[in-house]
């Protein structure tokens, strides 16, 4: 296509060939080729001059305005190479994404006005290359992926519960003490989660919750309605205890830290967006 119009442009085969470097009867045989797939005669050449047949106009014009949309593709690929630009398809569990890098990220796009960001929260497992995510943030080990890992600050939990509760069925100073008190289950654990992992670590008897729910949050307000001890993350608490709304507890029995990662596609020369939200997100989430 672009020696076709290099042709037409030029008004001779000779002036395209100099102007593609190509030898003349080169561009002869890339128009000919042109000719036999499309099934007709795109240029009709005396000793003196070229002439578009009609069929060759119609092509010409359309071949005008793809190559200008190819080249604006290119441009705008540039552009994305340049500058940090663009829509960012991040995913992250929902207690962590609400709670922790939803206000990052309006930090974030304050400092890079040009990026927009596309977050989905869910507890469930994702496959970033065939979901289309640029970034996802995993809590937990991590299996071989192929992908790059960037690690975070460990994901920790804390057990708690009201004054309120504590006042009136006691203060368990160690988890064998928990077979008294009412445990609020989360029911999105797996089998070496939460409680159990608890009892686990320190041979103690943890009875089943009279309460399931699959959302922290909602734990969260039980424990605050003095209805039992929740153990949660770290960050879904934290405020609470802060403002003396909830009690730490057992804070020396807790479940180890959970490892966290940020991963990302591996690529040498990855796009400006997904390059600067890395930097950012070590910067203000990295090991230490």
């Amino acid at each position: 296509m672009e020696l076709f119009v290099a042709v037409v442009d030029k008004g001779s085969f000779t002036a395209a060939a100099d102007a593609h470097r190509l030898s003349q009867p080169m561009v002869g045989k890339h128009i000919a080729a042109l000719e036999a797939r499309l099934g007709g005669k795109l240029l009709v050449r005396t000793t003196r001059r070229q002439q578009l047949t009609e069929l060759g106009q119609h092509y010409y014009q359309r071949c005008r305005a793809i190559l200008a949309d190819l080249a604006a593709a290119d441009d705008a690929a540039a552009l994305l190479r340049e500058q940090p630009r663009g829509v960012l398809r991040v995913n992250a569990s929902v207690t962590f994404g609400t709670l922790r890098l939803a206000p990052l990220l309006a930090e974030f796009m304050a400092r890079y006005p040009e990026i927009g960001v596309e977050l989905e929260l869910s507890d469930q497992l994702v496959d970033l290359v065939a979901e289309g995510y640029d970034a996802v943030f995993r809590i937990g080990h991590l299996a071989d992926s192929g992908l790059v890992a960037r690690r975070l600050k460990p994901y920790r939990m804390m057990i708690a519960a009201s004054p309120a509760y504590l006042a009136r069925r006691g203060r368990p100073e160690t988890p064998e003490q928990l077979a008294e008190h009412d445990c609020l289950g989360f029911s999105r654990w797996r089998r070496d989660d939460g409680w159990d992992a608890l009892a686990r670590l320190h041979a103690a008897q943890i009875p089943s919750s009279r309460f399931q729910c699959n959302q922290g949050q909602a734990l969260r307000q039980m424990a605050l309605a003095g209805a039992g001890i929740v153990l949660q993350a770290e960050t879904l608490l934290a405020d609470d205890v802060a403002a003396e709304r909830l009690v730490s507890l057992l804070d020396g029995y807790l479940p180890e830290a959970k490892p966290m990662h940020l991963l990302y596609p591996a690529d040498r020369q990855p796009l400006p967006k997904l390059r600067v939200f890395v930097d950012f997100i070590i910067e203000r989430l990295g090991e230490l």
